[in-house]
């Protein structure tokens, strides 16, 4: 995995800043939010149904 430092970062968020626009950032930060904790909730829900049996037998 590549060792990103701080200049790095800065190029990486000047080019998300020249494509997306200054208005735009706060609405993909709160889209990739909400992605994320919809991905955690349907894992936990996973987790707490019980596992399935096969009544094929």
């Amino acid at each position: 995995m590549p060792n990103l430092g701080t200049p790095e970062l800065l190029v990486i968020l000047v080019i998300v800043v020249l494509i997306f626009g200054v208005n735009k950032i706060p609405q993909l930060g709160k889209g990739l939010g909400e992605g994320i904790r919809n991905f955690k909730s349907s894992l936990k829900a996973g987790q707490d149904e019980p596992p399935k049996k096969d009544d094929k037998a």
